[in-house]
């Protein structure tokens, strides 16, 4: 069973359970009140717990429930409310820096790309830099030579299109998506590598991949064909980075 088979799962038993309480209470063999204290909190704690079981955001999600299970508690008055709010920032943060510190030292693969997008960036020229505050950019590179782009969103969007640009060596794409989302558009003929951080929000490949025919020559060439990789490193704070 893959991961969104069990997320469609929570979500329909949550939803049965629901819709049961409601049939019992209009027969009257119930009188179960779903308006709790704190039941506002389920929309918190319901959508961070199926996306524990997605394939990305599970960072984001697991604070989400500690946020959604905390205020559940103050609201029962089990926790003091004040105590909470203070405690809830700095423990966010620890969290956050525990995710770098295990992220950086275990994912090897992660490792690896974070030193090859540090070397690249090293050696390079200064980029071209694109923010969109409050507004929507569309970048088209058909036809011109791309060696590399920085892309900020806040509370915006940002269209980058590479499908037709020409790559004449390893790039290195820094987005940072803040309240906001970021379409990179990506050739076939490329790899594609990513290296993100994300709170409440995640990197998304999009890419089509289509079935590998060993009888066809032309699918054969396209799969050796990839000498050069564009590397994304992607910061998500309640934003998104699609690798289109």
């Amino acid at each position: 069973m893959n991961n969104k088979n069990i997320s469609r799962i929570i979500w329909g038993i949550a939803l049965v359970v629901v819709g049961t309480i409601f049939a019992l209470n209009a027969l009257g063999l119930t009188e179960i009140s779903i308006f709790f204290d704190g039941w506002w909190t389920l929309f918190i704690i319901v959508p961070s717990f199926a996306g524990l079981f997605s394939k990305r955001g599970k960072f984001g999600s697991l604070i989400g429930l500690i946020i959604g299970v905390v205020l559940l508690l103050s609201a029962q008055g089990i926790l003091d409310f004040a105590s909470v709010w203070k405690l809830l920032i700095p423990i966010i943060i620890i969290l956050i820096g525990l995710k770098m510190i295990f992220t950086s030292t275990f994912n090897k693969n992660n490792k690896w790309t974070s030193e090859k997008i540090k070397e690249l960036k090293n050696n390079r020229a200064a980029p071209v830099k694109d923010t969109a505050a409050f507004s929507t950019h569309n970048l088209d590179y058909n036809g011109q030579i791309f060696e590399g782009v920085v892309l900020d969103a806040v509370f915006g969007s940002i269209t980058c299109d590479l499908r037709n640009a020409i790559i004449e060596k390893d790039c290195v794409i820094s987005a940072s998506a803040v309240f906001a989302s970021i379409d990179i558009k990506t050739p076939d003929h490329v790899q594609v590598k990513i290296d993100s951080n994300a709170l409440f929000g995640g990197v998304s490949d999009k890419r089509k991949k289509r079935a590998y025919n060993k009888d066809d020559e032309s699918d054969k060439t396209d799969r050796s064909d990839k000498t050069f990789t564009l590397y994304v490193e992607a910061t998500c704070v309640f934003g998104g980075v699609n690798i289109i």
